[in-house]
């Protein structure tokens, strides 16, 4: 039987249609395109269903035959959303005149928690300010978290519906300092949280974004510090989709990626690289670290379980991303309001080639673009392929970008000291991997401590005066001591400026520039 063709919903200025993926890439024929400007779009979570609103009315068909299932008069409707079971649709309409940034609808995966008639039971924790439901099949679970007060740690809790009877009733707890506010993510198997906790302000001085560290939860009440070998911000975290390992982007540009085991423990390391996200195919096989918003839009595909390159396209100016649920295709697109100008989006495969490409004309905006959701098992994973598939589009392979070098260094030799980076290469972090064992806690706060004064470093001059030398020049220059005490002294401090000019001089000869009270000195002794 042949494998489904996935859906992909385009909502824009000139309206809502249907595009089918892979490898046809062209407007559904059994979904009649809506010219009125949409205001949302939604997928059912089998992808059987497809709903939108235009303004007018709620509508809602299926997605193989194009059949309408229903329709409602709800002009106001600005959100949509599907229950798991398909069963119900939920519907958000604004009453004030308020803007809503934060709007938020949760359904359990079977959709008892979304009955509002009656309460079903009660979480009794005082000051809670997030929340999150997990994924997956019952019993449903939920994290949550208390930000601290007076001296007190913040802390999250993971409890399984419905025993929500006081703290001993909690999974598992875990509390912390430095925390204004945080993110939490859960994995498919709904087994383990990460949690992002991120102050406003950095006391150091170090990010301006503000101080951000990264926690482990699990629901088997486990729980630790994820330790991030390179300081800076935590741009990006995300689960693979087998719950069993997770990639973090984090650190100041250019970034570190590191994938991590449920035990955090770094697995593999991609060393340092203009990127600030991390997605990973629906089957889990392939991994795609990103650089977009200020960065160009590199992207670097990898296969993940031999942690080896497939490719590194690049799409500039891309606000949106996603895989196809085939795992074989992703989808770019320039949407507005983030970017007005060049709307558009690409269909990929993850060889780097682009499949099919539309530009929005420069009169209308793209806003969005969704791919049809499948049930797990419905596209099995295939071998990872690293020869470029064939397209007429071709592909965008990013080329080497030629690092940055100052004015005064240009051609000259480059030697260490002329990098603004330390460039990082991709390793194998396992343990015996290559003859290396795994760092320990505290030899990891050792190397943070060593970049961040091997950066202070950086910071001053390069091109600062040699310091004093000691009193060691060659015989050939002064003879030794005469007796004199004030003529010895003579001969010490014109011991020390030889010695200086000399060491001055060889570094000009290796190509070093000179300052010019440097290049006096050298004058004044010829």
């Amino acid at each position: 039987m042949a494998a489904p063709t996935p859906h992909l919903a385009v909502r824009g200025s000139d309206g809502t249609f249907l595009l089918r993926g892979p490898p046809s890439c062209q407007e559904s024929s059994a979904f009649q395109k809506d010219e009125r400007q949409g205001r949302y779009i939604a997928f059912s979570s089998d992808g059987s269903l497809f709903g939108w609103c235009n303004g007018s009315q709620v509508s809602v068909i299926k997605v193989s035959t194009g059949d309408l299932v229903k329709s409602f008069d709800l002009p106001k409707t600005t959100a949509l959303e599907f229950s798991p079971l398909n069963r119900v649709l939920a519907t958000w309409q604004q009453y004030t005149s308020k803007i809503i940034t934060d709007y938020a609808l949760s359904f359990a995966i079977y959709a008892v928690f979304c009955c509002v008639e009656t309460i079903a039971n009660k979480l009794h924790l005082q000051k809670v300010s997030e929340f999150a439901l997990s994924p997956g099949s019952q019993p449903s679970k939920v994290a949550v978290y208390v930000p601290g007060s007076k001296g007190a740690p913040s802390f999250v809790r993971l409890y399984q519906y419905p025993n929500f009877g006081g703290p001993t009733s909690a999974l598992a707890n875990k509390s912390f300092f430095k925390a204004d506010k945080v993110a939490m993510l859960w994995n498919k198997k709904a087994t383990a949280v990460l949690v992002t906790a991120s102050t406003e302000v950095d006391k150091t001085g170090a990010s301006y974004y503000g101080e951000q560290t990264l926690h482990y939860v699990a629901t088997n009440g486990e729980s630790a510090v994820v330790q991030l070998p390179k300081n800076g911000p935590i741009y990006d975290v995300s689960w693979n989709p087998n719950s069993s390992e997770f990639c973090v982007v984090y650190g100041f540009m250019p970034a570190k990626a590191t994938v991590f085991n449920h035990k955090c423990e770094s697995v593999f390391d991609f060393g340092t690289g203009p990127r600030n996200a991390a997605f990973y195919s629906p089957q889990g096989h392939i991994l795609v670290l990103a650089g977009f918003g200020n960065l160009r839009g590199q992207m670097e595909v990898w296969d993940v379980k031999k942690y080896k390159q497939v490719s590194k396209p690049q799409a500039e100016d891309t606000t949106h991303f996603s895989w196809c649920p085939d795992g074989e295709h992703i989808v770019t697109s320039t949407c507005s309001p983030r970017l007005r100008v060049s709307n558009g989006y690409k269909i990929w495969h993850y060889t780097g080639t682009v499949l099919y490409k539309h530009d929005t004309p420069s009169n209308k905006e793209l806003w969005e673009v969704l791919w049809q959701p499948f049930p797990t098992g419905a596209f099995p994973e295939k071998p990872v392929k690293y020869q470029a598939s064939p397209s007429e589009l071709g592909s965008t392979e990013a080329k080497p970008a030629q690092a940055y070098r100052p004015p005064a260094l240009r051609n000259k030799p480059q030697t260490a000291s002329s990098k603004l980076h330390e460039e990082e290469p991709p390793q194998n972090m396992k343990p015996g991997a290559a003859g290396e064992k795994q760092m320990s806690k505290a030899a990891l706060k050792n190397q943070k401590k060593r970049e961040a004064k091997k950066a202070a470093k950086q910071e001053t001059k390069p091109d600062e005066a040699p310091p004093p030398v000691a009193d060691s020049a060659p015989a050939s220059h002064v003879t030794s001591s005469c007796g004199d005490p004030e003529t010895d002294k003579k001969i010490k401090n014109l011991k020390k400026k030889l010695k200086a000019i000399d060491e001055l001089k060889e570094q000009q000869a290796a190509g070093k520039v000179m300052q010019k009270n440097q290049v006096i000195k050298q004058c004044s002794s010829a």
